[in-house]
């Protein structure tokens, strides 16, 4: 891997493809620009991978799952997955920066979050693979049953772009945990990290083959070959629920495992009885953090009628002092959006909402004074029908609407009128409350009083077009690892 200078005090690098424990380029040889969404400069090239690179890395793959990677014992395992979050420990100012580089995110919020939290899904899953048992019956005096534990296989990782290194850790490490081996796509917009990421399991003691990584694009490119091979086992994805459509044709024919945390329009409930403040200052952060570009960010604001206008006041005035601009400045909120194309996304919605008649409390433009780079105000909307676009579609920016409710059940009706279903903050003091509308929504991760909380063992998935399966702790290990029954007669 070269380097290439952006400034005097940050570098990009060029990211190859990584097969068998080697960095080398695609084999056509072409490469495509990894653009700084910031400054709009190059800051890389990038090796653009094609089924035939997706071969070779699940040839390796495949080849590794029946070598030294099979004997290892668990706590040799545990002790490399360790070792992995150590390491990205010892990297963090410089993978943070590659983060901050390739996202547009704040430096500070990769510093704060990406990285330690990357590093601790290594040293969960290393201290979590030690504890696992499986099941064992004895049928009355004719016969004992258990089960075996065993790896997928190859398991091929298509990676999402808002926070790349902390969702592909929370998805490497229980794989590896479970003794299986990865071909990895990152998102073609985000592919240093990933690239970092595999020196550094080479150098923690993972065997070559193990992990693979092969950059590229999608349709008709490195992406559909992942999720079309014959050869590879099972696909986990994070992205756009219409990708995930597109995979699981792909995968179909083959009959794959598949694991996916898909978008979300996720509801943010505020009843009367809350204490605002607090709801004000956590609602900042789930809207607007990392430019809210985060699957779980609450877009969809519902308040009760009684608490509507003060909670406005109060949230339009803490959004207007936040401060958008380059994310190496130690003193800005929200950074550069990902890309030019997905900056033009959302602001089409934003215009949207003005032809619909919204009324904008704060933001509805770009940011002023930023002569390079894909910026956008935190948007705040009011006054838009529950059948609006902008209420109904996920935007996936730092633009949110807010909706006023009279009662529970209108809200809940509210809340359930979509097809999609991944998480849900409500706010309120009243505890049957609380337990009643969180038993009502359809949503795979409640949040009550909170948000972005979690506990590394619990679920973590969404219901209807929100995704398919869960992860985290033992749920992870039901979708990287295959049960084997063995019956003996007595």
């Amino acid at each position: 891997m070269s380097t290439t200078s952006t400034d005097v005090k940050v570098q990009g690098i060029d990211c190859q493809l990584f097969i068998n424990g080697k960095y080398q380029p695609s084999v056509s040889n072409k490469t495509f620009n990894n653009i700084n969404s910031a400054t709009e400069e190059v800051i890389g090239t990038v090796a653009e991978g094609t089924k035939e690179d997706v071969d070779l890395a699940v040839q390796s793959a495949r080849r590794a799952l029946n070598g030294r990677w099979k004997e290892m014992t668990t706590n040799e395992r545990s002790a490399i997955l360790r070792r992995i979050g150590d390491l990205i420990l010892e990297r963090q100012d410089e993978l943070a920066k590659l983060e901050a580089l390739d996202t547009g995110k704040p430096l500070w919020l990769a510093n704060k979050i990406d990285i330690p939290r990357a590093a601790y899904n290594f040293h969960f899953f290393a201290d979590y693979m030690t504890t696992l048992g499986t099941e064992a019956y004895q049928q009355d005096q004719e016969a004992l049953h258990y089960a075996l534990r065993k790896p997928v296989g190859v398991i091929g990782m298509i990676n999402p772009w808002n926070l790349p290194l902390l969702l592909l850790t929370w998805k490497l490490a229980p794989c590896l945990a479970a003794g299986n081996t990865t071909v990895m796509k990152p998102a073609e917009w985000t592919p240093m990290t990933a690239t970092v990421l595999a020196e550094i399991c080479k150098e923690a003691g993972v065997p070559d083959g193990v992990v693979n990584v092969v950059h590229g694009f999608g349709p008709g490119s490195a992406g559909e070959a992942i999720s079309a091979h014959d050869d590879v086992d099972a696909i986990t994805f994070t992205g756009e629920t219409s990708t995930g459509t597109a995979i699981m044709k792909a995968a179909a024919p083959t009959l794959k495992k598949l694991s996916y945390e898909l978008g979300g329009k996720n509801p943010n409930i505020i009843f009367a009885d809350s204490d605002l403040d607090e709801v004000v200052e956590t609602t900042i952060k789930s809207s607007f953090i990392n430019q809210g570009q985060v699957c779980l960010c609450g877009s969809r604001i519902y308040v009760e009628r009684g608490a509507y206008d003060e909670f406005l006041e109060k949230f339009a005035a803490k959004t207007k002092e936040l401060k958008v601009g380059n994310p190496f400045d130690a003193d800005v909120n929200l950074g550069a959006m990902i890309s030019k194309e997905h900056y033009e996304r959302v602001l089409s919605y934003i215009e949207l909402a003005k032809e619909e008649g919204g009324e904008f409390l704060t933001g509805g433009q770009v940011t002023e004074g930023m002569d390079k780079g894909y910026y956008i105000n935190p948007t705040i909307i009011t006054g838009l029908d529950r059948s609006s676009r902008c209420v109904r579609e996920e935007i996936f920016g730092p633009v949110v609407t807010v909706i006023p409710f009279d009662l529970e059940d209108e809200v809940i009706g509210q809340v359930n009128d979509t097809h999609y279903g991944l998480a849900a903050s409500i706010w309120t003091n009243d505890l049957r409350r609380a337990h009643r509308v969180a038993d009502a929504v359809e949503a795979g991760i409640i949040w009550v009083n909170t948000w972005f909380l979690r506990d590394l063992r619990t679920p973590f998935g969404g219901m209807k077009q929100s995704g398919v399966g869960r992860e985290g702790g033992i749920h992870s290990f039901e979708f990287y690892s295959e049960l084997k029954n063995v019956t003996i007669k007595l």
